[in-house]
């Protein structure tokens, strides 16, 4: 693995894509700092990055339509050279009772999430370098049930499943493919739209105590990242907290 990486992270705008994109900003890596709308965001993420002695560029584009994906790969690829690690991270969440969920919400949520992973996942498998590093960022939705998150839930085990196959496939070239599968996390959407009394009850049930802070998560994915990482694929590691 190469000390000065190419880095492609989808979904790195805000929250754990963000942090991820931080941490793996190593002196001398290059940086794909994907977001799909909020341009600022993405060229704050930027400017930390460059600040830390990184250097990193902003790609705009939905990765849930593959000609989109194309392009962020070949920006990367003119920008730092092929990737040696892509952490997919995109994703959005949807709660709705499975008899009130319309073909629509399907459509979206599956879009989104399994889609995405797949175009993203069917990329990297072409265009990261031998030995790389590829890694999919879960949700604990796709092993602890909960009501209403059925279909967030479904495209999230998705993307597990796509990672385990696409591990044996590309072993022979030694190029890991794993998920990481985080519990509660206090991203900032969270700390502005739950109330304390809310998280507090959440943390009760979580063996550590607390929700997983974005850098919590991030530090798994840079493990999984490095060379230290190298003898694990096909596998989903649980970042709940002892959650599950």
């Amino acid at each position: 693995m190469s000390h000065t990486p190419t880095v492609i992270v989808t979904g790195a705008a805000h929250g754990i894509g963000r942090a991820i994109a931080e941490r793996l900003g190593s002196p001398g890596a290059g940086i794909i700092v994907n977001y799909r709308s909020d341009a600022a965001a993405a060229e704050s993420v930027v400017a930390a990055i460059r600040a830390g002695g990184g250097d990193a560029t902003a790609v705009r584009a939905d990765v849930a339509v593959p000609e989109q994906v194309s392009r962020m790969f070949e920006v990367a690829r003119t920008q730092y050279g092929d990737p040696n690690i892509v952490v997919h991270c995109a994703a959005v969440t949807h709660f709705t009772p499975m008899a009130q969920a319309t073909d629509a919400d399907y459509d979206r949520v599956f879009d989104a999430n399994a889609r995405a992973t797949f175009a993203t996942l069917r990329a990297a498998a072409t265009h990261v370098v031998d030995d790389g590093r590829i890694i999919v960022i879960s949700s604990g939705a796709a092993v602890v049930p909960r009501a209403d998150a059925g279909l967030y839930a479904a495209s999230k085990a998705a993307g597990d499943q796509l990672v385990r196959v696409l591990a044996t496939e590309l072993a022979s070239r030694r190029i890991t493919v794993n998920s990481v599968r985080p519990g509660p996390t206090r991203t900032e959407k969270v700390a502005a739209t739950v109330q304390p009394d809310q998280i507090a009850a959440i943390a009760a049930g979580i063996p550590l105590g607390r929700l997983a802070e974005p850098a919590d998560i991030a530090d798994v994915v840079a493990f999984l990242a490095s060379d230290g990482g190298r003898w694990i694929t096909g596998q989903t590691l649980h970042a709940g907290g002892g959650m599950f």
